[in-house]
């Protein structure tokens, strides 16, 4: 079920190619809204427009503001653009683009004549601030390394309501982007996280692609139930198609859950439990008894015989987001909240820069 709301546009925050943030009259109070032009059009101040406000309505994170369903002054619109390929298939929203294996594009025999990923790199992880950091340390060391993102559908499904990525490819950290799934948006489309590993290894050809899903992770505090579980089966599609996959840990001491605590649950259940092929995992040195921790948590969970277990040092990585001007955060928490979070994800970017 969805809560839905009419309201006046008063103000415009910002406004992107792809999506426009507005002030927005309901019912007497002005809130924060979000106008994605693919679905809605245009949107000018005095529009009346009907707005989705569940998240907002329910206290949730999700997003954290409305979202404009319908604006009484587009009646119409075209679609533009080639592609038969329907995303958000069988709702409202459903939307054609033009994904790269269809048919009717130019890379479509790519997908054809594709025979190996030929150990291409790619950095899987599942928090959304973790592809900042990382990216920012692989460039702070080298520069001239070529990264792009592909971004899945277990988080937010539109690219452009990334300000993150927004911001790493105006500061040139990131090259192009991939979204896969039901996740639009990137310079390509595809269908599956298969077909997208093959489209940033064959046609954006950079050195190293960084895997997550969109802002908002879904969990429920059950051993099974959140989206991060993604982790498992892209790790696995990475190595059966012949690529070279780096599992990013979520680490912090700074988490009052119990089972996020040293390794997060998420990461353990993911690395013990769900993924059958290896993966290359990189953890942070931090202070003996922490370290101490997450190697009693590897031990505990075996994941040390499924997987290779990989120490570097993360130090740099206030430095790094330092030179880029990168203000990240992680639930909330800076890096000066939870510097062991950043460090972690700094030892990533220094690992995967070393492989070149």
């Amino acid at each position: 079920m969805i809560n839905y709301r009419s309201g006046i546009v008063k103000s415009i925050i910002n406004d992107e190619k792809d999506i426009t943030i507005v002030n927005v009259n309901v019912e007497g109070k002005v809130c924060k809204a979000v106008n994605y032009k693919d679905f809605t059009g245009e949107v000018n101040v005095e529009d009346e427009v009907v707005l989705n406000t569940t998240a907002v309505d329910l206290c949730l994170g999700t997003g954290g503001c409305h979202f404009i369903i319908y604006n009484h002054r587009n009646k119409v619109m075209e679609s533009k653009g080639p592609g038969h390929i329907m995303k958000l298939r069988y709702t409202p929203y459903q939307m054609s683009c033009l994904v790269t294996e269809e048919e009717d594009s130019p890379y479509h025999n790519i997908f054809n004549d594709f025979k190996s990923l030929d150990n291409h790199v790619f950095v899987v992880s599942t928090l959304h601030s973790m592809v900042a950091p990382i990216a920012a340390m692989i460039k702070y060391i080298n520069k001239d390394l070529n990264i792009n993102y592909i971004m899945t559908d277990g988080g937010a499904l539109p690219i452009a309501f990334s300000n993150t990525i927004r911001d790493l490819k105006h500061k040139e950290i990131l090259n192009k982007t991939i979204t896969v799934g039901h996740a639009f948006g990137g310079d390509l489309e595809t269908i599956n996280i298969y077909t997208g590993l093959i489209a940033a290894k064959e046609i954006l050809k950079g050195d190293i692609t960084i895997i997550s899903m969109g802002p908002g992770i879904v969990g429920s505090g059950t051993k099974y139930g959140f989206t991060g579980m993604e982790q498992g089966y892209i790790v696995d599609a990475i190595n059966n198609l012949g690529g070279l996959a780096v599992a990013v840990p979520r680490i912090s001491f700074k988490d009052l859950r119990e089972r996020h605590k040293g390794i997060s649950h998420h990461t353990i259940t993911v690395l013990s439990q769900i993924t059958n092929t290896r993966a290359n995992i990189v953890l942070p040195y931090l202070e003996k008894e922490k370290e101490d921790y997450i190697i009693n948590q590897i031990s505990k969970a075996k994941i040390q015989e499924k997987h290779n277990i990989i120490f570097q040092n993360g130090e740099k990585i206030q430095k790094a987001m330092d030179k880029f001007n990168l203000k990240t955060s992680s639930m909330g928490r800076t890096i000066e909240d939870d510097k062991d979070y950043f460090i972690s994800l700094g030892s990533v970017g220094q690992y995967v820069t070393s492989l070149f």
